[in-house]
């Protein structure tokens, strides 16, 4: 049970290793693009190349699903980034349980975005685990944990394919413990969890009075979805690429534009100092700002906000 991207590499895993896949649930096809043309999801595209049967329910609590499930009758349920709460109408139905692919380490950043929010709290390390899926929401006792470096710069993005890879490699790896019975059970501490709620389009709001180093985590946390945004005289910009210039405090406005060229826009924050080096407005590409000046202005003491 998997939707986006980064159920793939596990789902890969499955097969490559022999283990037999009769079916993947997957969400329904939605709108995408300008066109609003009906999009499958990327696991679905794979199952189907793959010749794996596809279940696309509206809702897993149906009394038509559940009837599916027991038909298939599982041994095993995995699921990976699927995006809806198994009920335990279906949790009981396979013989060993279900076992889900988290990227966080459990407690910390219970959730449907651990990836983004543990780059946008600053956080220096993050990982995988695995764990059986219970009623709750990543509640589950834990199973195997891998851990991973978020270095300086890493964006969501690059993040969330590391850990795909990894969560194939944690799930390979909890699933040979399962079958030579050397799988343990850590129950989760609840006083030592954290959450990661969905991703709006309202995170990326940048608020100048931040510190550099909070700012910087935004843009790379929300990069390449939601995407961080300011406004400059009064367009929408949205800000792709950053770097930390200083986290001493200064006495310019936060938000003020203090220096302009082609290596970037240096903004004052609330403390500290940003540089822009890649934007992008509305109904226009993503752009240096070295390119970006090579046509257009943006003037030293404006104020982004």
């Amino acid at each position: 049970m998997g939707t986006p991207e980064f159920a793939i590499p596990s789902l890969d895993m499955l097969l490559k290793e022999g283990y037999d896949v009769v079916a993947v649930v997957t969400q329904p096809d939605k709108p995408k693009g300008r066109g609003n043309k009906m999009s499958p999801p990327p696991v679905k595209e794979y199952a189907i190349e793959h010749g794996i049967e596809v279940l696309q329910p509206e809702k897993v609590k149906t009394e038509e699903f559940v009837e599916k499930i027991k038909e298939i009758n599982p041994d095993l349920l995995v699921t990976a980034a699927y995006g809806k709460i198994l009920p335990k109408s279906v949790l009981d139905i396979p013989k060993y349980g279900c076992i889900n692919v988290h990227g966080s380490l459990l407690p910390r950043y219970r959730g449907a975005a651990p990836i983004q929010w543990s780059i946008i709290n600053g956080e220096k390390v993050t990982g995988i685990t695995t764990m059986y899926t219970d009623v709750g929401m990543d509640t589950g006792d834990m199973l195997v944990k891998a851990e991973i470096q978020i270095t300086e710069d890493m964006t969501a993005g690059e993040l969330h394919d590391k850990l795909a890879v990894l969560g194939a490699e944690v799930l390979k790896e909890t699933l040979l413990r399962l079958k030579n019975g050397t799988l343990e059970r850590i129950p989760q501490n609840d006083e030592e969890a954290t959450y990661a709620p969905m991703m709006t389009k309202e995170i990326g709001c940048i608020d100048w009075s931040k510190s550099s180093r909070e700012i910087h985590n935004l843009v790379r946390g929300t990069n390449p979805w939601p995407g961080a945004y300011t406004f400059l005289s009064g367009k929408k910009m949205k800000i792709w690429m950053t770097s930390v210039v200083s986290d001493d405090k200064h006495d310019s406005k936060a938000g003020t534009i203090l220096k302009v060229s082609k290596d970037g826009i240096v903004v004052a924050c609330g403390s500290g100092k940003l540089n822009i080096k890649e934007i992008q407005f509305e109904n226009a590409r993503k752009m240096s700002v070295e390119e970006y000046i090579c046509g257009h202005k943006i003037g030293e003491g404006e104020l982004l906000g």
